[in-house]
């Protein structure tokens, strides 16, 4: 009979298991936790970003190229949760480990580096998409995206929604196309079935809306 009964208990256990597995996509380790309870130091996340720029280049601007996003200007908040994201495992940059993981970055580190980040200056020369899919994009963004990521793409701290104005066409893409197929283990679920039934082309349109959209105004 036991071997009848070794698999039954398989099943009944495999949603608890699966479900045990399932990442949260709005939660954050206890050094985040800890990170988003700091007042950061700008001075001090300067230095400690300096390991950073050889990707994300001194100003923070990132790549056009999209394989780096713009990180100045967004907000600390967003930061500090995908930080702990990656140190988590719920998103996944080899590359970036040795920079960013628990063991190389504390809760006060975290939050200079956000703070740091989010009061540099947005610069306006993004890499912008081709243009052509603008009025399209348009349509999509205010049907899918506004609500959560803002009528003129500034996203809202308080829920670790992310800037999206002025970020780079290419970066916007890859990430939409990651989060539409599954791939990109921290997102949020809202948005993975907004996008779910978009074709290649639909995103291809609102990355370029998001990309043509100017930065937003720091009060």
């Amino acid at each position: 009979m036991n071997r009848f009964l070794n698999p039954l208990i398989v099943v009944a256990l495999w949603p608890s298991v699966a479900l045990a597995q399932t990442p949260v996509w709005n939660q954050v380790g206890e050094q985040a936790k800890n990170a988003l309870q700091i007042k950061g130091d700008a001075a001090r996340g300067a230095a400690a970003f300096v390991p950073c720029q050889g990707c994300h280049r001194k100003d923070a601007s990132g790549r056009t190229s999209g394989a780096y996003p713009r990180l100045s200007g967004q907000h600390a908040t967003v930061l500090i949760k995908q930080i702990s994201d990656f140190q988590s495992g719920r998103r996944i940059n080899q590359k970036m480990e040795p920079f960013i993981g628990e063991h190389v970055l504390n809760a006060f580190e975290i939050a200079d580096i956000a703070s740091y980040l989010q009061g540099l200056p947005i610069s306006a020369t993004n890499g912008k998409g081709p243009g052509s899919g603008v009025s399209r994009g348009n349509e999509l963004y205010k049907k899918d995206c506004v609500e959560c990521h803002g009528s003129w793409g500034e996203g809202n701290a308080e829920k670790f929604y992310p800037m999206v104005a002025a970020q780079h066409y290419r970066y916007l893409l890859r990430q939409a196309q990651l989060i539409r197929d599954g791939d990109r283990r921290n997102s949020n679920p809202d948005m993975v079935k907004a996008i779910k039934p978009y074709r290649d082309s639909d995103l291809e349109a609102v990355a370029d809306y998001m990309s043509q959209l100017a930065p937003p105004d720091k009060k």
